[in-house]
């Protein structure tokens, strides 16, 4: 997570700044934000998660829509999953890959319906990838001429509701049923007036959901969200628990498990690739690597004791063999030991024991089913 920290820039502020300042937060320059790390532990946040319900901002996300007819297609063209057959309603999630299939980013699309009956899709973007990917897409837009691409990320502010207790406490807040959302739904509606769009997605591992507001009434939203779930004791988190709770379910991040060297098979995600009958840039590569095998795959590690593993430490077979490397990596609040996620050569695979090179260290790991951790129930 740290890897995106970047103070060369004068830092962009999220609608709500001034909220989290007040609130106390820890804030840290991150791609391109001021971004709170925690507010009074990264612990108890991450508890809060897992336990009940906690609220993060995401606005540093960017939101890209698509308008027009043949933003279908537009989209086809560009990512790993097929967009032209989503109904109105749906969430997927897809990578966008160079030729070589190495990944430019992994995003979300939506496609919505305002109430005036107006379609289009919505990509959610990593924050790092913010201007690469605009930079990546406008070319491909010019293909199309009926289809329109704008940048909805200063004009709106997105917030996470993550949390076993989440939908029921927000039950109120929406002019529809959000229990008629399944996962991977969204829906645009109102919050007392104003227009929001819920989706019933996250990266925590979590049931929840998460909202896209205008800008302006981003404090109104965070703070009703809080009072709705004052009895189950909602609160504010930040970017230290949002990272250890998406390690504990696997959830590879961009610039860690993800980047333009590494293909979707190799790090796991065949299932957000369809090849069949698809035209998409990269598809020939990985086509070649799912019918010659990837040559390195994600594996989760536990390591002895209770020094975690940080991302560049050296992956070693039970030799002292050099065979891979970590990439994300740290304690496990829910689980109390550290955990660690890497790539390693597919011949060593299906090892189970392996050693860990913790800055000069060097200490046996057991290679563990992915993920770390699952929810028991929605």
């Amino acid at each position: 997570m740290m890897s995106e920290l970047n103070t060369n820039t004068i830092a962009l502020k999220t609608p709500l700044d001034a909220w989290h300042r007040n609130a106390g937060a820890t804030m840290v320059p991150f791609a391109g934000y001021e971004m709170p790390i925690q507010y009074s532990s990264i612990v108890a946040e991450h508890q809060a998660c897992r336990t009940s319900a906690a609220l993060f901002d995401v606005s540093h996300m960017a939101r890209l829509r698509f308008d027009g007819a043949g933003s279908e297609q537009l989209l086809d063209r560009l990512l790993t999953r097929k967009i032209s057959d989503m109904p109105v309603g749906r969430v997927r999630y897809g990578l966008i890959c160079k030729d070589d299939g190495g990944i430019l980013d992994d995003v979300l699309v939506s496609h919505l319906e305002t109430p005036s009956g107006q379609r289009y899709h919505l990509m959610v973007v990593n924050a790092s990838n913010h201007q690469k990917i605009k930079d990546w897409i406008t070319p491909h837009v010019a293909d199309y001429p009926t289809v329109t691409m704008s940048d909805r990320t200063e004009l709106t502010a997105m917030i996470a509701v993550q949390g076993p207790q989440a939908i029921e406490a927000c039950k109120k807040l929406f002019s529809f049923d959000i229990d008629s959302l399944k996962y991977y739904q969204a829906r645009i509606g109102e919050q007392f007036g104003k227009p929001i769009i819920v989706s019933r997605t996250g990266y925590t591992g979590e049931d929840g959901i998460e909202l896209i507001v205008r800008a302006e009434d981003a404090v109104r939203v965070w703070e009703n969200v809080l009072l709705a779930g004052r009895d189950q004791k909602f609160i504010a988190a930040g970017l230290g628990a949002r990272d250890t709770l998406r390690m504990e379910a696997a959830m590879p991040l961009y610039g860690h498990e993800l980047d333009e060297t590494i293909d979707p098979i190799s790090a796991g995600l065949s299932f957000a690739c369809r090849l069949k009958d698809r035209s998409f840039i990269g598809v020939e590569a990985l086509r070649q690597v799912n019918a010659d095998g990837p040559k390195k795959i994600r594996v989760g590690l536990v390591p002895e004791g209770k020094r975690p593993a940080r991302d560049g430490c050296g992956i070693l077979d039970t030799s002292g063999n050099p065979i891979g490397v970590i990439t994300s990596g740290g304690p496990s609040p829910t689980l109390a030991h550290p955990i660690a996620m890497g790539y390693v050569q597919t011949d060593h695979a299906n090892d189970t024991n392996y050693q860990i090179d913790i800055r000069g260290k060097v200490v046996n790991a057991t290679r563990v089913d992915l993920p770390f951790y699952k929810r028991t129930s929605n």
